[in-house]
């Protein structure tokens, strides 16, 4: 599909939420694992329509170093998982959980390195006037339009990672996105029906 196509079917975040599961129906999904975490998948109105917001990981962290990611991590003991991917986006972003409109979720994914069980959840935020970014976990906050994700988006077998089996990718300003980041923004593109 076309950039011009999907902007036909996506005009606004409305859209996007119509296509999204309930937060309560996708926390109760099985999924394989054996730590919890939860990730934000926030969304903005850009001046190129729907804009999802992604963050690079520093290049010195022990685990996913230099990966794309959502904000998110680790459910602390006793935390519901929205209130974790709340805290997480406002640790590694500065994104106030005040500024934050959960709109649905996605199905939960399995990390396959470190056996997490994500729990996505999508949400309206207005763009802040500047990010503020973790100085010991992000090395930049990303703003992809979704009309450049569906552009760039692959299957492909990313053998220098060690995965030969295809899997979703998207490639955007010279950063590669994939693994459990790439599956979980294919399920989105897929729930709005532009992929």
């Amino acid at each position: 599909m076309t950039p011009t196509a999907m902007m036909m079917i996506v005009n606004s975040l409305d859209d996007i939420a119509r296509g999204l599961l309930d937060p309560a129906e996708a926390i109760a999904r099985p999924v394989s694992g054996k730590t919890d975490a939860a990730v934000l998948v926030p969304l903005f109105e850009g001046p190129r329509g729907p804009t999802c917001v992604f963050t690079e990981r520093r290049h010195d962290l022990r685990t996913h170093p230099g990966e794309i990611s959502f904000p998110g991590g680790r459910r602390d003991p006793g935390e519901e998982l929205v209130a974790t991917a709340l805290r997480e986006a406002e640790e590694e972003i500065g994104l106030e959980p005040g500024e934050v409109t959960v709109v649905g979720a996605l199905a939960p994914a399995t990390s396959f390195v470190t056996r997490y069980r994500i729990y996505p959840f999508v949400a309206r935020i207005e763009r802040p006037d500047a990010w503020r970014p973790s100085p010991t976990e992000v090395a930049e906050v990303l703003e992809f339009p979704l009309d450049e994700l569906v552009a760039n988006y692959r299957r492909e077998r990313l053998w220098s990672k060690r995965v030969p089996i295809r899997t979703p990718t998207f490639r955007v300003d010279g950063h590669l996105v994939w693994g459990a980041t790439a599956l979980l923004t294919e399920q989105l593109l897929r729930r709005i029906g532009v992929i």
